[in-house]
């Protein structure tokens, strides 16, 4: 989660809102925050190793170590899952990256989960990361594919809490070892004087830094020739597109991609640059009036009607939209009424919003209730505490996570701190969103040149149908820019930012995902 585009910097502020940003992704739940209590997660497995970490964690700008350690927790557990009991084990702690003259500057966080009694050499080795940015890699970590996760039973809003950390039947961790690592300034992160947090707050200081990660990960575990993968959500694609050219750049080659919830062109979504076409969301809140039961007939089949709304968008909203942007050219009534059919949205609202944003859809789809951003279905009264911060989806869900987080590494893994684990910082402030030349990143030329380098990487892009932060269907028009490319796959679900919360897509997003590595791996060979 954490998708945090600066154009809603004052509009969060005016609200109190802890959320829109990126990644991308996410939520609030930095160690000030107020949360709800989570469940004291429950001893499972064996340590070997505790690891009570003294040092104090900083995510301020100018946070700055005297000096890292890497200190680990190691702790061994079993899972069943697919039928099969996977027996694995854990290390929590740090990893210190140095510079070109051998200088560390950053120790980064991390946890890694490891299939016992694999051959290294042969064993996918994936690494997880959220956005923001300034975005802790929590909401991957405990809510999609490790081996452990929240159950959240999205999109409901009345899940009781604090929510059950439950075994993960649909984890990665059969077909590949998982390392959750979390940025400069979040979680345990932190910078190593004489750098600072700030040094890395920007586009292409923090790629490098997790190019720097990945190496020393590689070097420190002997993994040099293991089948590598990233998996990166919201702005944890943007880090990903620049990673991997960094990557391939730096003799590090990846067999595959994981975008979870795009955003790799800020300048072509409305939501952040609050101008140009909007056309990219029309599917997105056409599935979003479908689930609310605004559009008549509902469709029976969300996949083919969304197929339908991509069509029309190309076919009909676009181009008329284009005309009204350039030309001032004012719609046909007919295609008013057609908006308003397929979205739920009223005919007035589209004649008064033609180029409707996600903000302005999002608070007048429904006349009593405020629809979230990250996952739409998810609706609370306006003027209620749920929709206080803007998001009902986030503000649902961010405390449990930030509240689970140090109770199962302490409890579960053996790590514990004297510092909270701040889930997001405020980082996203004091951001540097340049890169090659442009105010905002497009990193759609990255991932070209990363495929130009390896002409046997692979990329999977998934999405949830409902996600009004980075919407689908613009995601696929970024990635049409690659030309159609058989290296990349798309795929979309019901649900929002983070599909994998839904509990039927994350069994469908996890069968595409295992297949997917099946064949990435064995391309090239």
């Amino acid at each position: 989660m954490a998708f945090h585009p600066r154009r809603f910097l004052r509009w969060r502020a005016a609200s109190a809102a802890v959320v829109l940003v990126l990644a991308a992704c996410g939520g609030g739940g930095g160690s000030d925050a107020p949360q709800e209590p989570a469940a004291e997660t429950p001893a499972e497995g064996s340590i070997e190793q505790a690891f009570a970490d003294a040092t104090a964690y900083s995510v301020q700008p100018g946070g700055s170590l005297a000096q890292a350690n890497e200190g680990t927790a190691i702790s061994h557990h079993q899972l069943l899952a697919h039928g099969v009991t996977l027996a694995y084990t854990a290390r929590a702690g740090h990893l210190v990256v140095k510079d070109s003259s051998g200088r560390p500057q950053a120790s980064f966080f991390y946890v890694a989960y490891t299939l016992d009694g694999e051959n290294a050499a042969q064993r996918p080795l994936t690494f997880f990361y959220n956005g923001g940015p300034g975005s802790a890699s929590v909401w991957l970590h405990l809510g999609s594919f490790g081996p452990r996760r929240l159950a959240t039973a999205a999109p409901s809003t009345s899940t009781p809490k604090p929510f059950a950390l439950v075994a993960n039947e649909e984890t990665l961790l059969d077909a590949s070892d998982l390392v959750f690592v979390d940025a400069i300034g979040t979680g345990h992160s932190q910078a190593v004087a004489p750098y600072t947090n700030q040094h890395f707050w920007g586009v292409d200081a923090d790629a490098a830094a997790f190019r720097d990660f990945v190496q020393r990960y590689v070097a420190a575990n002997q993994r040099e020739a293991s089948p590598k993968f990233l998996f990166g959500e919201s702005y944890g694609t943007t880090r990903s597109a620049v990673l991997a050219e960094l990557l391939e750049t730096a003799g590090v080659s990846l067999k595959g991609m994981v975008l979870q919830s795009s955003v790799l062109d800020y300048n072509s979504n409305c939501g952040v640059t609050g101008q140009g076409s909007c056309a990219g969301y029309l599917p997105s809140y056409a599935a979003t009036g479908a689930y609310h039961r605004l559009v008549n007939p509902p469709p029976a089949d969300l996949d083919g009607f969304e197929q339908q709304m991509r069509e029309f968008t190309r076919n009909s909203y676009s181009p008329a939209l284009a005309a009204y942007l350039s030309q001032g050219t004012p719609p046909s009534g007919s295609l008013l009424s057609a908006l308003a059919a397929n979205t739920g949205a009223s005919t007035s609202l589209w004649q008064g919003h033609f180029n409707l944003d996600p903000t302005t859809f999002q608070v007048n789809l429904l006349p009593n209730d405020l629809v979230g951003r990250y996952d739409a279905r998810m609706a609370a009264p306006k003027g209620s505490a749920l929709a206080s911060e803007g998001d009902p989806s986030s503000t649902f869900i961010s405390s449990q996570f930030a509240s689970a987080i140090q109770s199962y590494l302490r409890s579960s893994l053996g790590y514990s701190s004297i510092t909270g684990y701040v889930t997001l910082s405020d980082a996203i402030n004091t951001w540097d969103f340049s890169h090659d030349g442009r105010a905002l990143p497009d990193t759609v030329p990255d991932l070209a040149t990363a495929l130009t380098l390896n002409p046997n990487l692979k990329v999977l892009s998934v999405s949830g149908y409902h996600d009004l932060a980075t919407p689908f269907f613009q995601t696929e028009l970024d990635l049409a820019r690659l030309g159609g490319t058989a290296a990349v796959q798309l795929r979309s679900y019901p649900g929002g930012h983070m599909t994998y919360l839904d509990d039927a897509s994350r069994v469908r997003e996890r069968a595409d995902l295992q297949a997917f590595y099946l064949q990435a791996v064995a391309a090239g060979r």
